[in-house]
């Protein structure tokens, strides 16, 4: 009897863009609890290209990268009563898996119907940036409305939700950007575009309730200087100095968005299909330019999400 097979972006050895490899691979099928969903879209994200290089969470190889997906369930394994085959979703896989391929596996705690407004390169887009944004904002700085809040590097996937949810939550949102994506972080909604090549964001913000920083370092270093006393800041890089946030009277944490919850993808797919929030994606790819993605995504240069059509 044949063996079904599919096509997948793979990694044989970390390195380059380069290391990424189409190759003809067994279709894997479904465990206790999960999924087997028909890919056609894969999100792209920088956590992808660092696995790559070896720098984060070095898997088994050869593996299939990516981990944002949305699709089509093909088939379903064991107690799985939730969904159906033939189900519009979206979400993560699971550890064994990727979503640079044409079929991916994902625990049912990671997925959730696929709004039937979003087309799948827009929900393949969501996931890791937008839940990350997500849990940052709402499960570790509680966010209220009327707060004053700072997104650093809020032109990028992570920045642009986050601007996002906080203009809807009701806050003054400040966001730090190149001077060339200081238009698009503006209609993303944001109150103040702080030009950080030009314009040192500790001499234009100030009591500030919450700090997002995905960039670390020396902006971490100074960004303590715009808290106010019981102002929090979420770092998503690196263990922030607690000494530091003690002497601003703050708080500091550090979030891994290493959990998918369904529930909060579903929360999140209802406000966009609601038009309250907007996906913008930068480019589409096919899957066999998964190394091009890569090439830009490194670049630093783009603004909104990178996505590979797989069908």
């Amino acid at each position: 009897m044949a063996v079904a097979t599919m096509k997948a972006e793979r990694i044989h050895q970390f390195g380059g863009p380069e290391q990424l490899h189409l190759d003809e691979i067994p279709m894997p099928e479904p465990g206790r609890g999960e999924l087997l969903v028909r890919v056609h879209a894969a999100g792209v994200n920088p956590v992808d290209w660092k696995i790559r290089e070896g720098k984060y969470a070095r898997p088994q190889l050869p593996s299939i990268l990516g981990h944002d997906f949305s699709g089509v369930i093909a088939a379903v394994g064991p107690d799985v009563e939730l969904f159906r085959v033939g189900e519009a979703v979206f979400g993560c896989t699971g550890q064994n898996s990727g979503s640079y391929a044409e079929y991916a596996i994902a625990p049912t705690t990671q997925v959730a119907e696929k709004p039937t407004a979003l087309q799948h390169t827009q929900a393949a887009a969501l996931p890791i940036a937008a839940l990350t944004a997500w849990q940052a904002l709402f499960d570790k700085a509680d966010l209220q409305s009327g707060q004053r809040v700072l997104i650093h590097a809020a032109a990028g996937g992570v920045g642009g939700f986050a601007v996002q949810f906080a203009k809807w939550k009701g806050a003054f949102v400040l966001g730090t950007a190149s001077a060339s994506h200081r238009q698009y972080v503006r209609d993303l909604g944001a109150d103040e575009v702080i030009d950080y090549s030009s314009t040192p964001f500790e001499e234009v913000a100030h009591d500030l309730d919450i700090v997002l920083d995905p960039i670390g370092g020396d902006t971490q270093e100074r960004s303590w200087r715009v808290l106010k006393p019981g102002g929090i800041l979420v770092s998503l890089v690196q263990d922030p100095d607690q000494r530091a946030a003690a002497q601003r009277g703050a708080r500091a944490v550090l979030l891994v968005c290493d959990h998918t919850r369904g529930d909060e993808l579903t929360r999140i797919g209802d406000l966009v299909a609601g038009g309250r929030i907007k996906v913008y994606i930068e480019k589409v790819l096919p899957l066999a330019e998964a190394s091009r993605a890569h090439q830009l995504s490194q670049s630093g240069h783009m603004a909104g999400k990178i996505v590979l059509k797989v069908r």
